[in-house]
């Protein structure tokens, strides 16, 4: 075991750019943890004070990284309660344009963006000049004592990547040149807001003056099917207090409750701990206390507080419970189920067994399985209700039986229709792995590296 030494670390969110992290040193040998956070890119801004402000908005998970450093050579480390929370935060960058990767592949590729910022800013990469493509902002550079290899540079802040290389600078400028003739411009590019962010978070601040709490942007009012999750066991006590009729009832375990109408014949399950696309809530019906289920209906972690607001709403009211079991699933059914959808002008699109309506923005739908009405005793999801950038890898479902009632599904659908919410901004976008190519300037795919030593 490493024996302790006299040197003490606080780490704490920033006083005025809660996104950066701040640390104080204290103690006789308060030099040892300065040298190992500077040589994780901490900037000394005062005496035994040092900030971490990155470009890809990951610096809690890089203090709590810097913690486990510290702590194996015999620091001691607080981490504030502020600051825990970053860390314990669960968050992902909004339309991500590498979806298929994962959240560890995304903070990878963040990272060698990070170090592209740094050996800019530490003046070890030398832009001679940018432009932007139409999209993004692209540039060419040359690393200095690195036997003059170049760069073409493609993407901005967290997204920026080697596209391509060159052995010397002529033929780079004349590569980035041949391509961006009409927009390039000398010298890098202006800095972004992201990148001033982070300057003004690395300058000189008083760390005695107030601390104003981190400003968070308002609530964006936005349709149903976009707003955030909110507390979905807050929904569930709240449903339970409202409607007397319905019991709780607790598992053996705590990771799942159960709430029951009196009738025996409507049951909720609710498992509090998954995953955002994993199902949450299961809501199932039965002819009887003990007769197979008649129809079931799941919805994800992720499903917005509004659509299961109106779900817990539509049970409470107790209409369509009784759907029978050998009606058969016609077009009357599909068309009372989906007319607020039909009314409101979504997309209508049959392919083979699936018919699907779409939100004329296309970050919403619902489909219909006419395959699965052919085994209705199976309980099969007929039904899918979803809302993403893209419907194969969407931000939350929820699915339902054939004989799930039609009032149920026509609620949904005006939910989806005419229902609002809101959202909170989350900070920034992320990135990639899987191979994520890009386009060099002489025409050919490059793939990013996703190495994770340092250049330096």
């Amino acid at each position: 075991m490493t024996d302790p030494i006299d040197a003490h670390v606080r780490l704490d969110t920033h006083p005025i750019h809660p996104s950066a992290a701040t640390a104080v040193l204290t103690g006789a040998q308060a030099r040892i943890a300065l040298m190992a956070l500077e040589a994780a890119d901490w900037t000394v801004v005062a005496e035994n004070v040092l900030v971490l402000a990155r470009i890809d908005h990951e610096e809690p998970y890089w203090a709590q990284d810097a913690t486990k450093h510290l702590t194996a050579v015999g620091v001691t480390v607080e981490i504030t309660p502020r600051l825990q929370e970053a860390i314990d935060e669960e968050w992902t960058w909004s339309n991500y344009p590498m979806p298929w990767c994962t959240r560890s592949e995304i903070r990878e590729v963040s990272n060698e963006a990070q170090k592209i910022h740094d050996d800019i800013r530490h003046g070890q990469l030398l832009i001679h000049a940018h432009a932007h493509d139409g999209h993004t902002t692209v540039a060419v550079g040359t690393y200095l004592g690195r036997g003059g290899k170049s760069v073409y540079l493609h993407g901005e802040d967290h997204l920026r990547q080697v596209a391509d290389t060159f052995n010397s600078p002529a033929p780079a400028l004349l590569a980035f040149e041949k391509v961006h003739a009409a927009e390039m411009r000398p010298g890098p590019a202006p800095m972004t807001d992201t990148e001033r962010a982070a300057v003004e978070a690395r300058a000189v601040f008083d760390l005695t003056a107030a601390k104003p709490e981190p400003s968070r942007p308002e609530p964006e009012t936005v349709p149903a099917y976009l707003a955030d999750a909110g507390d979905h066991d807050a929904l569930l006590d709240a449903f339970l207090d409202a409607h007397g009729d319905w019991e709780r009832w607790r598992t053996w375990s705590d990771e799942t409750t159960h709430a029951i109408h009196e009738s025996q014949t409507l049951r909720i399950e609710r498992v509090h701990e998954t995953s955002a696309h994993e199902t949450a809530w299961t809501v199932a019906a039965y002819e009887t206390p003990v007769s197979d289920r008649m129809w079931v209906l799941t919805a994800s972690a992720a499903t917005p507080a509004p659509v299961l607001e109106d779900l817990l709403n539509h049970l409470a009211d107790g209409e369509g419970w009784d759907t029978a079991i050998g009606a058969p699933v016609d077009e009357k059914m599909v068309t009372a189920a989906t007319q607020p959808l039909s009314k409101a002008g979504w997309k209508h699109t049959v392919d083979g067994r699936r018919i699907r309506w779409t939100s004329p923005a296309g970050d919403a739908g619902i489909q219909f399985d006419a395959f699965t009405t052919q085994h209705p005793s199976q309980n099969l999801a007929t039904w899918t209700v979803w809302a993403g950038a893209d419907p194969d890898r969407p931000a939350w479902t929820l699915t339902a039986s054939p004989h799930t009632p039609s009032s149920l599904l026509a609620d949904l659908s005006e939910i989806l229709v005419h229902g609002t919410g809101t959202h909170s901004a989350q900070a920034g976008g992320r990135e990639l792995r899987k191979k994520c190519a890009v386009t060099s300037p002489t025409g050919q795919t490059v793939t990013g590296s996703l190495a994770v030593s340092r250049r330096r």
